[in-house]
């Protein structure tokens, strides 16, 4: 049953959303979470770095429970794991880190029996378990989706992200609770705002896939969820209005937040400018702030089952991560 005695997989963080595409557009993006895998006689767990921390490290943590799910739907029985993990993704900040687990489990359970399930089956069972397609699809595929859930099946397309796209990332110094910021959103909206978003979220894929730059701050606008989560967010309504004066192509929310996107073209000169601009709208607001500049990532969910012999799991990603 198992064709490698150790898996290892390395999962791209995501953003979601992208303003008005709520719940159905992601992206990937160069920040990493990875997890190894193997049968125990006893289940244990190795968690490292500050990501980590206040995570569970028994059988009720995520990565466990998400594996035994695979294992019960290929009908094998593997009640034991050993279970190693680091992210350099911050949690509960918007950057996928809960889709990045349920992906980087479903992964390497899978791989560790032999991969029996699909990708698409994985997607399903990411979808159901996140309750939205947009950041276990971009965990999974890489590069930028657009996808659709019904309750019982997840359908993606795929876009090959420009590369002259890149991310830059504003991260508060605070968390903030996907049940909280879904908390403010109303029940119904208008037909108004209805075709609002829809129009700016087709106009934002056709832009994203045909590399048009000169309309994605016009389509990244929102209505849906956006305006109701501003006042959790200090700072965030200025830069979402004011960013692309600063050579920003646009930006968001990323996912419930209350990390922010700000998209730009990586042949942009005013990126100093870009940068001094956010933080200065930060600290008018004294919120504590990170700025990582990403570039969104191609690859989604990579597997390593040929883990070579006496290569520590820490080693192994000592080269592609901040550890």
């Amino acid at each position: 049953m198992f064709d490698s005695p150790v898996v290892r997989v390395r999962v791209p963080a995501s953003t979601a959303n992208l303003g008005p595409g709520f719940d159905t557009l992601g992206m990937a993006l160069n920040l990493y979470a990875w997890i190894e895998m193997k049968q125990s006689d006893e289940t244990s767990f190795h968690l490292y770095g500050d990501q980590l921390k206040g995570i569970p490290g028994d059988k009720s943590n995520l990565i466990y429970e998400v594996a035994q799910m695979v294992f019960n739907e290929a009908g094998v029985s593997v009640p034991e794991l050993e279970i190693s993990m680091y992210s350099d993704i911050p949690l509960t900040r918007g950057l996928g880190s809960s889709a990045s687990a349920i992906v980087g489990a479903l992964a390497a359970a899978n791989a560790l029996i032999g991969s029996p399930l699909s990708d698409a089956r994985l997607f399903d069972m990411a979808t159901a378990i996140e309750k939205h397609p947009d950041n276990v699809g971009a965990s999974l595929y890489g590069g930028i989706i657009t996808a659709v859930w019904d309750g019982v099946h997840a359908q993606c397309i795929r876009l090959d992200p420009s590369d002259h796209l890149e991310a830059l990332v504003v991260i508060p110094g605070f968390e903030l609770a996907t049940s909280k910021a879904r908390g403010v959103l109303p029940a119904e909206f208008s037909l108004q705002d209805a075709v609002y978003n829809i129009s700016r979220s087709s106009l934002l894929v056709a832009a994203l896939a045909v590399g048009d730059f000169e309309v994605i701050a016009e389509a990244m606008k929102d209505r849906i969820h956006q305006p109701y989560r501003a006042a959790l967010v200090p700072g965030m309504a200025e830069i979402l209005e004011e960013a692309p004066r600063h050579g920003a192509l646009g930006s968001a929310l990323s996912g419930a937040g209350p990390t922010l996107l700000v998209l730009v073209d990586r042949r942009e000169q005013r990126r100093a400018e870009l940068e001094r601009f956010l933080k200065e709208t930060m600290q008018r607001e004294s919120v504590p702030i990170r700025i990582m500049w990403l570039k969104p990532e191609a690859q989604g969910v990579k597997v390593y089952t040929d883990v070579e012999s006496g290569r520590s799991f820490l080693d192994m990603i000592k080269g592609e991560s901040v550890l």
